[in-house]
């Protein structure tokens, strides 16, 4: 007889842990408390425009392929990926930089910034490289029980880039600031800032520079449903608005769940929801981590989002945009330093009906403006106002147009939103950053060492924040499981 899992919550790392644990031969269901599948990787559809009110980047394509493949099918059975070129662009104060679609682009691009900067470039990426094959292939496919699985011959002989920062080698070998702006840049997707991110983690640099920036026709949400329609071809259930409420505990392990206060029998429970929120759903004494130890994390950000639908095309603008025109360090510190409200914020600027026409209706564009902030600060109606202007004045002086009363519309979503709909500690936009006290069995377990049967998975577990890592997250927990079964 199949044993059952109950999942909670339907992002990346749930809806691939289901796939992989019904291929084991698991009875697999799924329960989102929301009203569509995806957790945080939600869609918003408006007035003929198309938002993807999360995540907005499709790198490390690699990752999605094997995830395919491991079910003998391929990304191309489900939507149709363009590789986007220019992947993104960067505005300056007094400049702008264009990152191509190939390494001799971005070297002519460096070039024309910093005379002689493409030689040490290229070996910042080949070193890059390197680490990436280590990374991907060797360490995130560790499920973080034991620090151990960081001991190997590669990781050996590159031990020093552990204690070294992202900023300090960057800096080592490029002196323009925007140069400089434009490598760190990658490594924000970890969560942390450059100067306290291990250099190791210059394989993002590489997953940026070297494997590129794609879009899925129809945006980032055509992967939830390539996951969910591969999920129930496996037979897995999913069921939306369906708030897990308890995880029932008997004698030391779990025994199942409440929902909509109908108990529901289970031999495993994993929890892809919040991990701080998954905890609050058992009793204190079967909890692993105290309120002190959360408060004690660095978080990555959380964002202010604004979804907005103009009535004519933005000129001078890629699909993807980062306005970096003011200083970098001083919003890093106010996220990671002060965990204050930026006083000149950097923000990111997504325009995907540039590349992608069902975007948006005719001669019209969708755009999501994002401003990374702390978590856990005051969110309100009038800071929203206050920073969308504040942006939006940026953006016209940058790109040297009026846009603002070609608003059709504009909807915002803030930490209030995130603790609300994701039930997020603080309202984190992505996880837990990955420092070097916050990496591999260093981070919260995907196992329960107090509750039998019960595991977690997702941003807040290994490996890490970011849609990659979710996918591979599933993976690690869905072979614990079946590895626990099979003792």
């Amino acid at each position: 007889m199949k044993d059952n899992v109950t999942i909670i919550g339907s992002g990346f790392s749930s809806l691939s842990a289901a796939c992989y644990l019904s291929k084991y031969g698991f009875n697999v269901s799924v329960f989102e408390k929301n009203s569509t599948v995806g957790g945080r990787a939600r869609q918003l559809k408006k007035d003929g425009f198309t938002f993807d009110i999360g995540p907005s980047w499709y790198w490390m394509p690699d990752i999605f392929d094997h995830f395919f493949k491991d079910f003998e099918k391929q990304t191309s059975d489900y939507y149709q990926l363009e590789k986007l070129n220019p992947a993104y662009k960067i505005f300056f104060d007094d400049d702008t930089i264009t990152v191509g679609d190939t390494m001799d682009k971005i070297c002519n691009e460096f070039e024309r910034i910093e005379a002689g900067s493409s030689i040490p470039l290229r070996k910042f990426i080949a070193q890059a490289q390197k680490n990436y094959d280590i990374a991907i292939n060797k360490i995130v496919l560790k499920p973080g029980l034991s620090p151990l699985e960081l001991v190997t011959k590669d990781t050996i002989t590159r031990v020093d880039q552990f204690f070294k920062t992202i900023s300090s080698e960057v800096r080592k070998r490029f002196k323009n600031p925007k140069l400089i702006s434009t490598l760190e840049f990658p490594v924000l997707f970890l969560g942390a800032k450059p100067s306290n991110t291990p250099s190791f983690y210059s394989f993002m640099n590489f997953a940026d520079f070297g494997l590129g920036t794609w879009h899925p026709k129809g945006g980032i949400y055509q992967i939830v449903l390539a996951m969910e329609s591969l999920a129930e071809s496996l037979g897995v259930k999913i069921y939306t608005n369906s708030p897990v409420e308890q995880i029932v505990v008997e004698n030391g392990k779990t025994t199942g769940v409440i929902i909509n206060n109908e108990f529901i029998s289970s031999d495993f429970v994993l929890s892809g929801a919040d991990y701080h929120h998954s905890e609050t759903l058992l009793n204190k004494k079967y909890r692993q981590y105290s309120e002190g130890y959360w408060d004690s994390k660095t978080f990555a950000p959380s964002s202010l989002l604004f979804y907005v639908g103009f009535d004519k095309k933005i000129k001078g603008i890629e699909h993807h945009n980062l306005f970096f025109d003011t200083d970098f360090e001083a919003h890093a510190e106010s996220i990671y330093d002060r965990k204050e409200w930026p006083k000149n914020p950097l923000f990111y600027v997504n325009f995907p009906s540039v590349t992608d026409s069902s975007m948006a209706p005719e001669n019209c564009e969708t755009g999501f403006f994002l401003i990374p902030i702390a978590p856990g600060i005051e969110d309100t109606e009038d800071l929203r106002n206050t920073y969308f202007n504040m942006i939006i004045d940026r953006f016209e002086k940058k790109t040297l147009q009026d846009v603002k009363n070609n608003i059709i519309f504009r909807e915002s979503f803030c930490i209030n939103d995130f603790i609300e709909q994701y039930n997020s500690y603080k309202g984190n936009a992505y996880g837990m950053a990955n420092t070097l006290k916050q990496t591999a069995f260093l981070r919260p377990n995907l196992k329960s060492k107090k509750v039998k049967n019960l595991y977690f998975t997702g941003q807040l577990t290994v490996p890490g924040p970011g849609v990659p890592p979710a996918i591979i997250s599933g993976k690690l927990v869905a072979d614990l499981i079946q590895k626990y079964q099979t003792t």
